[in-house]
């Protein structure tokens, strides 16, 4: 069977394209990602590593957003201590004693 050119393309495009397709979909399904069903929703693999892996991951976002509440009162009270006035009082007292004792 003799194809001319564009045939020949045409059948290395599609089969291009279908290779593409089954890595990408190879890929996502190694790596945990959901698949998309012919309506565009997310099907996500159902295994147990899979479903182990969500339990950990939701577990360890849960504990980090603890710690980052925790930062942010922290953070919240050293701004505090700093903007109190009482405490411009003192460094601008032990900043003149200190010049008092050079001279």
């Amino acid at each position: 069977m003799d194809f001319p050119i564009t045939e020949t393309a045409v059948i290395v495009g599609v089969g291009m394209l279908t290779l593409g397709w089954v890595v990408t979909t190879w890929m996502r399904i190694k790596n945990g990602y959901p698949l998309e069903s012919s309506w565009g929703k997310p099907i996500y693999p159902k295994n147990d590593q899979a479903v182990e892996r969500v339990k950990l991951l939701t577990q360890e976002n849960a504990e980090l957003r603890a710690e980052l509440g925790s930062l942010k009162d922290r953070l919240g009270n050293v701004e505090r201590i700093v903007t109190d006035s009482g405490y411009h009082l003192t460094s601008e007292i032990d900043r003149l004693r200190d010049r008092k004792e050079t001279n």
